[in-house]
């Protein structure tokens, strides 16, 4: 009917030939269709045949897919389901995938940092290597250092050793000169001579107004006699034996007061000390051994008036004290053996 419409429309519209067309086509498609028919009968029955073998396969597989169908019918609403959260958390991996190359970009950066520390580290271990190649070589220096310093201690226990082998001895030395001055005060007192010993120091003081006139040198008579009883007993105590291999020197001191010009007295001072000491000498035959060895510790030395003397408790000077004759004997290393007490003492 439908081809009927069909043709019955075209016989309207474009007269006999198109219908006349029309229905060769239709007759052509008809024997195609029926040789259509014919080969899908064909593969029909072919399939039947195949079929037909394997029916009793399928029909018992039927009961297994329809019972599979209904677990799969579940499993599709269940999958619909999911689909929509699968649907939600797309859109959430979408924004996390954002943020992943947000992180793989920051994440890049990082590796940039990494690298240029791991430049920096790679040139710190560097230094470290060089630095602790120098403390290998500073920590040899301090070992041999920490050698010599033994070898130093051991060096400086010897000196120690050694100086207090002669301790006792200096503190002898040191005892003598008390000795000596203690001595030198006895016999000045049995003589009945006024002079003054230092406790100290051992320097005796004779009145240059005994010795001297005003402004002259020339030793008076009374000085010549004070001078006749006082060096006989001075001597005698320091040449003593247990004392002359000890004794450095005896110097005689010349002090004026400050009337006049310093160079005056200056002059005026030495030409003092020289006239006492030669007095001295003079009271020991020449070429005698005594004469020989005073000659040897017997000093002359001016001080004009560079040491005067005081009123206690003031800047007056004392004219008549200050003019005078002193008497001073030395050890051998005097000074040394006074400054190694001290040591030894700690002060």
């Amino acid at each position: 009917m439908a081809r009927q419409r069909i043709h019955n429309s075209r016989a309207g519209h474009g007269g006999g030939t198109s219908g006349a067309s029309w229905i060769s086509y239709s007759d052509m498609m008809a024997a195609l269709l029926l040789v259509f028919v014919l080969i899908l009968s064909i593969s029909l029955h072919q399939y039947f045949t195949m079929l037909e073998s394997k029916t009793a396969e399928l029909d018992q597989q039927k009961l297994l897919i329809t019972d599979q169908q209904l677990k799969l019918d579940e499993q599709t609403l269940q999958i619909a389901a999911q689909q929509v959260t699968m649907d939600h958390q797309n859109a959430q991996i979408a924004v996390i995938m954002t943020q992943l190359d947000e992180q793989q970009t920051a994440l890049e950066k990082a590796y940039i940092v990494l690298g240029e520390n791991q430049a920096a580290l790679q040139e710190a271990q560097t230094t470290l290597a060089g630095k602790e190649a120098q403390l290998i070589i500073l920590q040899q220096e301090l070992a041999n250092k920490e050698n010599a310093l033994n070898a130093a201690v051991q060096v400086l226990n010897q000196q120690q050793a050694a100086l207090n082998s002669k301790t006792d001895k200096i503190e002898d030395m040191v005892g003598m000169k008390a000795e000596i001055i203690a001595e030198l005060s006895t016999a000045l007192s049995k003589a009945k001579l006024t002079a003054a010993v230092d406790e100290n120091s051992g320097d005796i003081v004779l009145d240059s107004a005994v010795l001297f006139k005003t402004g002259s040198s020339s030793i008076m008579a009374d000085g010549q006699y004070l001078l006749n009883r006082f060096i006989p007993v001075y001597l005698e105590v320091l040449l003593r034996p247990e004392y002359a291999d000890y004794l450095g020197q005896i110097v005689i001191e010349g002090h004026t007061d400050d009337v006049g010009t310093w160079e005056n007295n200056m002059k005026l001072s030495q030409e003092r000390a020289y006239e006492v000491m030669m007095y001295v000498l003079g009271m020991y035959r020449d070429g005698s051994a005594e004469r020989e060895l005073l000659e040897k510790l017997l000093t002359a030395t001016g001080r004009s008036e560079t040491d005067l003397i005081y009123y206690p408790g003031t800047q007056v000077v004392n004219q008549d004290a200050s003019r005078r004759v002193e008497f001073k004997f030395s050890l051998r290393d005097a000074e040394m053996i006074e400054e190694m007490n001290r040591l030894l003492q700690g002060k």
